[in-house]
């Protein structure tokens, strides 16, 4: 298998299809069909040349770039997530690469958001269209706390590629439908 790092570029999702109950139900509840559709996203952002996988994890993690166990946000080298991942896993690239204003304001608002802790209500409110719908006009945007698909909206929003008013509405399945439906994503491409 080529190194990952050779065709991702900052800015492209990635989305994940687990083996596990937890992923079934996600997908049940988004529109999602279970052990096919996506039941988890990051976002491809970049430091030092390196490609890394950033993504909100109620997990505890290792952290590479901030270099220690945590739960919430975190940053990862995308081969070795490809290696323990158990499922499948989707490249969505972004329909073009960004500009180089865009990569400075995607690394900070990522590297801003590292540690940021995990959302758990805020991930099962994004959950279904009524209820996504619902949540969206009695909750606003809210960033001191990050699900998965929260960081990858918000991140799309703030370098312009992906406007929206309100990144906590997103769950994975409908984030990365919306990006394929208005021509920001191109057809995913099986990693694992």
């Amino acid at each position: 298998m080529k190194p990952v790092n050779l065709y991702v570029k900052p800015g492209d999702i990635i989305g994940f299809s687990g083996k596990s109950l937890r992923s079934d139900a996600i997908n049940i509840v988004t529109g999602g069909i279970p052990r096919w559709g996506i039941s988890h996203v990051g976002i491809i952002g970049d430091r030092h040349g390196s490609r890394y996988l950033f993504e909100a994890s109620d997990k505890l993690n290792w952290c590479e770039i901030r270099h220690e166990m945590s739960r919430g946000v975190q940053a990862h080298l995308l081969d070795d997530v490809l290696e323990s991942y158990n499922g499948r896993v989707w490249h969505y690239s972004l329909y073009r690469r960004l500009y180089q204003h865009e990569d400075f304001r995607l690394s900070a608002f990522l590297h801003g958001s590292l540690g940021t802790p995990y959302d758990r209500a805020g991930a099962i409110q994004s959950g279904g269209f009524l209820w996504g719908l619902l949540n969206s006009k009695l909750r606003g945007e809210s960033l001191t706390e990050d699900f998965c698909s929260e960081v990858c909206a918000a991140a799309e929003s703030r370098i312009g590629i992906f406007p929206t008013t309100n990144a906590s509405r997103w769950n994975p399945n409908k984030l990365v439908r919306t990006m394929r439906r208005a021509g920001l994503l191109h057809r995913p491409m099986r990693l694992k």
